[in-house]
């Protein structure tokens, strides 16, 4: 989940081999286990911590915007607002901006913005065939998108209440674009990759699609299914099954403001504080990938923060699979098992909550301490 690879190794064959076992040191795991049976156990303790972060995700109840208007003589093309799908929905969203911003237009482009969305619509923009500058408060590593589990999983983007056709639209288009453009990027310099995912609950499904998953882009998580008791590691838990991308932040956005950079592009620190600012860059086009920023910076009453709180834990290359457990969820990557699953919405703190992280960790520890072999 967002709050937000190719692999080195192959698909394991011994059906008692932990899946990722035989992972080369630098290479990049491949998680579609042949089986649920033998899955490695995650090692959930406090003495394991490596470090617990806070992020805001910039939530919008009517989804994220993308949409055009005019600050003074220049085009202002927003794409921002995208809650817990930012690096999920990134470059579908960038495409659809990029689609509105640059038929007509001449001359070079700005981008307003540094993590996931501002550098897939630099990227789209180079592509093509314009110039572009991104102006940046930070850049990676202190994005907030850097603050995000990378899974592919559109979550917390909207709520339902407040859906339109028009928005449903923009949304599944959105969704399949960059669900197709992550399928061809699967390079270890990307760190994409494909990975196998659990939702356990200890309660029966009440219906056919896993937890969270949205109703509008049903097929694009592929092998969903129900594994019946015995079939798999997690007890008498139910679980289904599907297989997912995961993008892991520190390769993912390294590699991308490299890719900008030989494209041509320039990177400029430089924070965008008001409206006479935008003005006041060369660029006639802009594309504002501001994220919780344009809140500020164009008066979006709308948007609020969606705080999230994760703790990593001393990485473990054997685990190379994701769990969605009640209310919170296990992603393991590179840099260590990441354990979160909170959603605070309108709350701007940005320190960790003990409490908080010590419940994270005993439900984490009741859930792996109770896997077995089947």
């Amino acid at each position: 989940m967002a709050m937000v690879s190719v692999a080195g190794g192959g698909l394991l064959g011994c059906m008692k081999r932990p899946a990722g076992a035989a992972i080369a040191m630098g290479m990049l795991p491949v998680n579609l286990p042949e089986t649920s049976c033998h899955l490695p156990r995650v090692h959930v303790s406090a003495e394991r911590e490596i470090r617990t972060v806070v992020g805001l995700r910039p939530f919008r109840p009517s989804g994220f915007r993308v949409a055009k208007e005019m600050v003074g003589e220049k085009v202002v093309v927003h794409n921002y607002g995208h809650g817990g799908g930012g690096i999920t929905l990134s470059w579908g969203t960038s495409k659809l901006a990029v689609d509105l911003g640059l038929p007509g237009h001449v001359g070079p482009v700005a981008v307003l913005g540094c993590g996931a969305v501002g550098l897939a619509t630099a990227r789209l923009v180079q592509e093509a065939g314009f110039d572009v500058t991104i102006y940046t408060k930070a850049m990676p590593p202190e994005t907030t998108s850097n603050i995000a589990g990378g899974q592919w999983n559109p979550v917390t983007v909207y709520d339902d209440g407040a859906l339109t056709p028009e928005f449903s639209k923009q949304f599944v288009d959105a969704a399949r674009y960059a669900y197709r453009r992550y399928q061809i990027m699967m390079d270890p310099r990307y760190g994409i990759r494909w990975m196998r995912n659990y939702g356990v609950s200890d309660t029966s499904w009440p219906a056919p699609s896993h937890p969270g998953r949205p109703s509008l882009i049903e097929g694009l998580q592929p092998e969903i299914k129900e594994l019946a008791p015995g079939t798999h590691s997690f007890g008498n838990r139910f679980v289904r099954q599907f297989d997912g991308i995961i993008v892991e932040p520190p390769i993912y956005l390294p590699a991308m403001m490299t890719d900008v950079r030989i494209a041509g592009g320039r990177i400029v620190v430089r924070e965008i504080r008001n409206l006479e600012e935008v003005r006041a860059v060369p660029e006639k086009l802009v594309f504002n990938c501001t994220g919780l920023g344009a809140k500020a910076l164009f008066n979006d009453a709308e948007l609020t923060p969606i705080r999230g709180q994760l703790t990593f834990l001393l990485p473990q290359p054997e685990v190379t699979y994701a769990t969605i457990y009640e209310n919170t969820y296990m992603f393991s990557r590179r840099d260590g098992v990441l354990l979160g699953g909170t959603h605070e919405i309108g709350d701007w703190n940005l320190q960790p909550d003990m409490t908080t992280k010590a419940a994270i960790l005993a439900k984490q520890a009741k859930l792996f301490d109770g896997m077995r072999d089947c």
